[in-house]
């Protein structure tokens, strides 16, 4: 990630779904790309995981969503505060 945030003005989006395959492996994966500076999520998520047409099996339903959001607000605080950082330091 920093690496990438170095080459690039560009956004990099993480996508814990499809890199893990499984939906337990969903929450950490997460958490490990905010921690790292991901600037966004892509997170599959469906009412009935189990009955989805395709991903299901690494589908997070709403409930397990909004639980990983919840447990990724102190990440989200510490990624605002480094990003702030970065571009103070840019700016100079």
């Amino acid at each position: 990630m920093p690496v990438l945030n170095e080459l690039t003005h560009l956004p990099v989006i993480v996508d814990p779904s499809h890199a893990a395959g499984r939906q337990s492996l969903v929450p950490a994966l997460a958490r490990a790309a905010v921690a790292v500076g991901a600037d966004g999520l892509i997170v599959e998520v469906h009412p009935c995981p189990e009955k989805a047409m395709s991903d299901g099996a690494q589908s997070l339903s709403l409930p397990q969503f909004q639980a990983m959001m919840s447990e990724l607000k102190p990440y989200l605080a510490i990624w605002t505060q480094a990003r702030a950082t970065q571009n103070a330091a840019a700016a100079v």
